[in-house]
């Protein structure tokens, strides 16, 4: 395997960093090139620089993970948004304000998002068979776990993503019916089976969840037969599917009020939450648009025009509509 200047042989593990071509960054990457022949895993995380759980997974996973444990090749790499994670920004690119899950397949010659991004297609996406996303809520999200795989693709490319996802430890997953959206809708439509997987939020990580992220990893790998002596089992819990979800921005600048919980269900027509004004007064006010789940909303007082709000996954027709272990819980809302 070579990544640039980083050249790896078989039982070799290697760390260095990648050249963004026509920047002034590096992006670190771990190569682990196991001792039997087999496909290739590429894992990324802080495409959104201030998602912190799965940045510190990502870094704990490639110091842990050896050669002998792999079959094929794992390339791991902890950070991709160095500009903003060094500016502390919201998970922007700090030179442009720019998202990078929007920006895909990049230009050599575009913004610096863009180069980002072609950089990871033409060094990261080339070599990989299958594809991992570690991502959290962002600085200012709170969100209920779960894991996106994507609908719209070649039935194989979906079958292999959808039982990718099934191996993480969270209530649900959410079906994506689009290809753009971000790196694992972008490598999907290029034939990589990808996931994208949500834990943590508001700037904060903790030893617990990032455990949670590594097992979750590992499941994968195992179940992809790239991580040796590993289960790749289905975890004990029954996932929740969604084929359906609601994005709801801000129309306007204000104070949110959410009435709801990230997990918590809700009927059709009640009422989510409100945006405020600086003395009290309601502004505006977002209703459920069908039965559903709240998968992420924002957790901060000041919420932005055309931003982020409340993001639900609407219930499936049919309630049964399971993968996976023992029957998931239902939470109330206070």
């Amino acid at each position: 395997m070579r990544l640039q200047n980083i050249e790896v042989s078989a039982g070799e593990k290697k760390s260095g960093y990648l050249k963004v071509p026509g920047t002034p960054y590096e992006i670190p990457v771990t190569v682990i090139c196991g001792v039997e022949d087999g496909e290739t895993a590429l894992i990324t995380a802080g495409i959104h620089n201030a998602e912190y759980v799965g940045i510190q997974a990502a870094i704990e996973l490639q110091n842990e993970l050896q050669p002998e444990n792999i079959r094929g090749t794992l390339v791991i790499v902890p950070l991709v948004n160095v500009s903003g994670f060094q500016k502390r920004t919201m998970s922007v690119v700090w030179e442009d304000n720019k998202n990078l899950n929007r920006e895909f397949p990049g230009d050599a010659n575009g913004s610096m998002a863009s180069r980002f991004c072609y950089m990871i297609e033409k060094d990261l996406l080339s070599i990989a068979n299958y594809y991992i996303d570690l991502h959290s809520g962002d600085g200012y999200e709170k969100l209920d776990s779960y894991a996106y795989y994507v609908g719209a693709v070649e039935p194989a490319v979906r079958e292999t993503a959808f039982e990718m996802a099934c191996r993480v430890s969270m209530d649900c997953l959410v079906e994506s019916q689009g290809l753009s959206g971000g790196a694992y809708n972008y490598a999907s439509s290029l034939g990589i089976p990808s996931i994208l997987l949500e834990r943590g939020g508001c700037g904060l990580w903790n030893s617990h969840e990032v455990d949670q992220d590594k097992a979750d990893v590992r499941r994968i790998l195992a179940y992809l037969h790239i991580l040796k002596d590993a289960d790749g089992s289905h975890p004990e819990e029954k996932h929740l599917i969604f084929r359906d979800a609601v994005y709801e921005n801000a129309p306007i600048y204000g104070c949110w009020y959410p009435f709801f919980h990230t997990g918590d269900f809700f009927k059709e027509g009640e009422l989510l939450g409100e945006i405020r004004d600086y003395f009290g007064n309601t502004l505006h006010q977002c209703y459920a648009k069908a039965d559903g789940m709240i998968l992420y909303q924002t957790g901060s007082l000041s919420v932005v025009q055309d931003g982020p709000m409340v993001a639900y996954g609407v219930m499936p027709e049919e309630r049964h509509q399971y993968c996976g272990g023992r029957e998931g819980h239902t939470h109330q809302h206070e």
